[in-house]
């Protein structure tokens, strides 16, 4: 049997140490102990499946690929900081170049990557703050129940938090703030158009979501919830968005977020239009429900402006069949709830706590 590469008893203690109350890993398995000048991706690379690397507090400066089944790669909360590695002085007498990781190479923190014939199962990403990356802070393809939990993602170029084409994820107590799209994003593929795939269950539940473009985007995916999360300060806060592909995104729960003044402004891309004053927006999405949630004072003059907001997507695509039922909505603007869609069938707005609607009668 391995033993771990520190007394056990300190292992114990170590994890307990983080505050989360972590139980120590099962027996046979190794804690791979790294401390700040140390490689995370050497400890990463030597673990075998059920291992932990637990990364003490301190600043990293690195990219680190995660390939390895049952891996827990966790740090001690969020003074445990990745950040990039420091940019390598050209030699021009050299002819030799010093080899960068995929997941550097991409602009990313941690990458959780596998293929769609063999994904990475049972990744777990815990307690610890990615920062400043170009493109995300943690991105994840062709993974099966990874779990993202207690991570601080700030300042990321695009996303905080990414997964594609992935499933059974849960992503839980995190918090993204100030990246430069979404704070979570979570799609099928954003390289191919297809239709939208089953998350097979999919959470996103108690997460702070602060200053991005967009709180959490679902994009093309069914069969997730999106719950009891806070959303704030962000140019939108929830996109569920879907297209002409078949089948359509959808499916979703929306339930019991807190999702209040989310006035940040940005400008229209190529893609979307310029956002502010966005509470929950479906577009081109069918059959989701979005129920019990407390939204306020989302105020702006994008055509996505409103409390909640039914668009038709920017190819035409309807939303149908969405139940929206039971909100609690106040101090949004141009109203609390919004359906330009109105193309779209069989959607209901039933129970909700409002005073405004476009057009009226949906209060």
């Amino acid at each position: 049997m391995k033993k771990c590469h520190i007394a056990y008893l300190a292992c114990t203690a170590a994890l307990l140490g983080t505050g989360l109350g972590a139980a120590p890993p099962a027996p046979g398995h190794v804690v791979h102990l790294v401390q700040p000048g140390d490689s995370i991706q050497k400890a990463v690379d030597r673990a075998e499946p059920g291992d932990t690397v637990l990364l003490a507090a301190g600043t990293y400066h690195e990219s680190v690929d995660v390939k390895t089944h049952g891996l827990t790669l966790r740090g001690m909360g969020r003074d445990t900081v990745l950040q990039p590695a420091a940019k390598a002085k050209t030699n021009p007498k050299s002819k030799t170049k010093k080899a960068v990781g995929a997941c550097a190479a991409g602009g990313n923190g941690i990458c959780v990557v596998g293929t769609k014939a063999h994904p990475v199962e049972d990744v777990t990403v815990a307690s610890l703050t990615v920062s400043g990356f170009t493109k995300n802070g943690v991105y994840a393809m062709a993974a099966d129940a990874l779990t993202v939990r207690n991570v601080t993602a700030v300042k990321n170029g695009v996303w905080g938090i990414a997964q594609e084409a992935s499933r059974h994820g849960e992503f839980r107590g995190n918090t993204a703030r100030d990246n430069g799209d979404a704070g979570l994003f979570l799609a099928n593929s954003v390289t191919q158009e297809l239709g939208a795939t089953d998350s097979e269950g999919t959470v996103v539940e108690h997460n702070r979501l602060e200053g991005n473009r967009i709180g959490v985007t679902v994009r093309r995916l069914r069969n997730l919830t999106l719950a009891r999360n806070h959303l704030t300060g962000n140019c939108a806060a929830v996109f569920v968005v879907g297209d002409e592909n078949k089948p359509k995104a959808g499916r979703v729960t929306v339930a019991e977020n807190r999702i209040v003044r989310n006035n940040k402004s940005c400008p229209k891309t190529a893609r979307l239009d310029a956002l502010q004053g966005s509470g929950i927006v479906l577009t081109g999405a069918e059959d989701s429900l979005i129920t019990r949630n407390v939204i306020e004072d989302n105020v702006g003059k994008s055509s996505l402006s409103g409390g909640i907001v039914l668009f038709k997507s920017f190819v035409g695509t309807t939303s149908d069949r969405n139940r929206i039922s039971d909100n609690r909505l106040r101090g949004n603007s141009p109203a609390d709830l919004v359906n330009t869609d109105t193309t779209g069938k069989g959607n209901t707005f039933v129970g909700n706590t409002c005073k405004a609607s476009k057009p009226a009668g949906l209060c």
